[in-house]
């Protein structure tokens, strides 16, 4: 209950914040939201225009009176507003002394604060103007940094996922209508589970399965994991170097130069790659090398793509595996196994090649373009509802049915923020900047 009413009360506190970019810039955008924000927009622009209209005003300290610029001003009315609340937006020039300028007045006034970090977005997800997971999308796509990533955000962030869920959730509160009817008023007092009912409960759930399968978008947000491994000396730190076109790994003919593992974030064609080098594997008295070595083997069943660097028949068991003939331009390596990539990291022979081999079994782990891709709490609720649908499909009585139709819609609600994620939206908003 006291979370409940501190939550209230945050939510009635009129915030303001720089909405755009740091200064210096050539416009810089400080909103106002809240149930004063009108009353604090008239205290330094004078008349507000009529919502959701324009109108060039000067802009005055409340206590002074002393001109700070000359900006346009926005009205909006609660709810139609991007916060569901009343919102002023002031369009100013966007020197650093302006911006400071202005939201020094606004401190001035009473009953406004500054807003924290993510707020704005949090209003718009209390206030129903979006839901949790076009807030997680908002979140993904200002973190993109590359075109599948911010692709992959966009049609989260515009609501692509809410819609199916919506739809989703009407076939799912059409068949608990109907069980709990049943019920209700069945005069016969049937007590098992209709057919038709059944039927529809197990196509929602094969649905919902088919979403379950899909590529899930942490590969695409974090990178696609590629380890480099292999023995000692066998070419993978300068393997690294090669690619990345940096000295990240420290290179020498000694083995077990390499103790620990090292990571090089890059992009290949668009798709984001964690590139990971690995300490050589063997067996080893030396204690720090014994570390390494388990780590190597740790990050070795992580992988999402193996490239290994020894010989064929020592390759650990993988599903996404390239093989790598290292150093081929020496000339007692110049024939390669058919099945392996001559590679020399000295000339930059192969690495084309295995690059294209890389992006081909690291794409196929991320979702295709413009489709949506869920996360894993996404899926974690997803799969609850999913399991509840075939629980009811298959319930021989029409009130075992309808309880589990009760925790699918619970499972929804949790997807979409309606209920119990306090510490879920404390994570997420701690993601954006201040002035979202």
């Amino acid at each position: 209950m006291a979370a409940a009413t501190a939550a209230s009360a945050a939510s009635a506190a009129t915030i303001y914040a720089l909405a755009s970019g740091r200064p210096p810039a050539a416009i810089a955008i400080i909103r106002v939201s809240g149930p004063h924000a009108h009353a604090a927009g008239q205290r330094i622009a004078g008349e507000l225009p009529q919502a959701r209209e324009v109108a060039l005003r000067e802009l005055r300290h409340p206590a002074t009176g002393l001109l700070l610029d000359h900006a346009l001003a926005l009205r909006f009315e609660a709810p139609a507003s991007s916060t569901g609340e009343d919102v002023v937006e002031l369009h100013i020039h966007g020197g650093r002394a302006v911006a400071d300028a202005v939201l020094d007045a606004l401190a001035s006034l009473d009953g406004l604060r500054l807003a924290k970090p993510g707020e704005f977005t949090r209003r718009a997800l209390e206030n129903g103007r979006i839901d949790l997971t076009e807030a997680e999308g908002l979140a993904d796509l200002i973190e993109a940094e590359t075109e599948s990533q911010r692709r992959a955000a966009l049609a989260l962030a515009q609501g692509g996922l809410r819609r199916r869920i919506e739809q989703w959730q009407q076939r799912l509160l059409a068949l608990s209508a109907q069980a709990e009817r049943a019920i209700d008023y069945d005069e016969e007092d049937h007590s098992g589970h209709d057919p038709k009912a059944s039927r529809d409960c197990g196509a929602l759930a094969t649905e919902l399965q088919e979403w379950l399968a899909r590529p899930r978008i942490e590969p695409l947000r974090d990178g696609v994991r590629v380890v480099i491994a292999g023995p000692p000396n066998a070419g993978k730190s300068s393997l690294l170097n090669a690619i990345s076109g940096t000295e990240r790994a420290i290179v020498t003919e000694i083995p077990g130069t390499t103790r620990d593992h090292i990571e090089v974030p890059l992009a290949l064609g668009g798709i984001p790659l964690l590139l990971t080098d690995t300490a050589g594997l063997r067996a080893s008295d030396e204690p720090v090398e014994r570390i390494g070595v388990g780590r190597s083997e740790a990050l070795i069943e992580s992988a999402d793509v193996l490239v290994w660097l020894g010989e064929a028949g020592e390759a650990p068991p993988h599903g996404r595996l390239v093989r790598v003939h290292a150093k081929c331009d020496l000339a007692e390596r110049a024939d390669a196994p058919p099945d392996a990539v001559p590679v020399s990291s000295l000339t930059g022979e192969g690495v084309a090649a295995l690059l294209e081999r890389v992006a081909e079994l690291a794409g196929s782990l991320l979702p295709g373009e413009d489709s949506l891709a869920l996360n894993r709490r996404q899926a974690t609720h997803i799969a609850e509802a999913e399991a509840a649908m075939s629980r009811a499909s298959a319930a021989s009585d029409i009130v075992t049915a309808a309880e589990e139709l009760r925790f699918a819609r619970a499972a929804f609600d949790r997807l979409t923020g309606r209920a119990g994620l306090e510490d879920v939206l404390d994570a997420l908003f701690s993601r954006f900047c201040l002035g979202k």
